[in-house]
């Protein structure tokens, strides 16, 4: 499904754990709904009943790495399926928190899955279709670490990692978006909330207007 057989337009929210995106994803839908548009808010993995069970899955339950990846795919075909695609199809603009860019950082730059395999799921569960946009929030593993334990009490087995495991997930995430012809926006996280979201929305103005 391409941007010209749609009329809405899909926009991705990625970074590492603790980078702070659920601030400006509250900030964009704010924005976009104000200008009269349908917008639809997401997550990933979830976004539907089926999706939010694998999720639960991915996020507490220790697993084969492949097990894991395949999983993600599940949850993101389902949510393809049931959210995403009928959303872009009546016009509607969908903000996702995390897309397949995220399990190309996680499982293939965190957990070292075979490059080759993600593409393979990739092509087979949406091989058309690629966000319009996607932010990127780049922070230090070592800020985000600090606002993790500041949040919240209870982590999942992700947020429990390391910090080499986030240095690997961060240099995913920047090759991912050295690598996409431009879809990224790489924004420095590591600012105050109001700084990143006056960023954020001078660039969805001038990208997508």
């Amino acid at each position: 499904m391409s941007l010209e057989t749609r009329g809405g337009r899909f926009i991705t929210f990625e970074g590492i754990d603790g980078a702070g995106k659920s601030t400006q994803i509250a900030s964009v839908v704010d924005r976009l709904r104000g200008r009269g548009l349908e917008v639809v808010q997401s997550r990933e993995p979830g976004g539907t009943p089926l999706a939010e069970k694998l999720r639960e899955l991915v996020l507490h339950e220790a697993m084969h790495l492949e097990t894991e990846a395949l999983l993600m795919f599940a949850a993101r075909r389902e949510h393809l399926a049931s959210v995403i695609e009928p959303a872009l199809a009546r016009g509607a603009w969908v903000v996702c928190d995390r897309f397949s860019d995220a399990t190309y950082a996680y499982q293939v730059g965190g957990r070292g899955l075979d490059a080759d395999k993600f593409r393979v799921l990739e092509r087979w569960v949406h091989p058309a279709l690629q966000p319009d946009l996607s932010f990127l929030f780049d922070v230090e593993p070592a800020i985000a670490a600090q606002r993790i334990a500041q949040g919240r009490a209870d982590t999942d087995r992700f947020e429990c990692e390391q910090r080499d495991f986030f240095e690997r997930v961060r240099a995913a995430y920047l090759l991912r978006a050295q690598e996409s012809n431009g879809r990224f926006v790489v924004i420095d996280a590591s600012r105050t909330p109001q700084a990143i979201t006056d960023d954020v929305l001078a660039i969805l103005n001038t990208r997508l207007s």
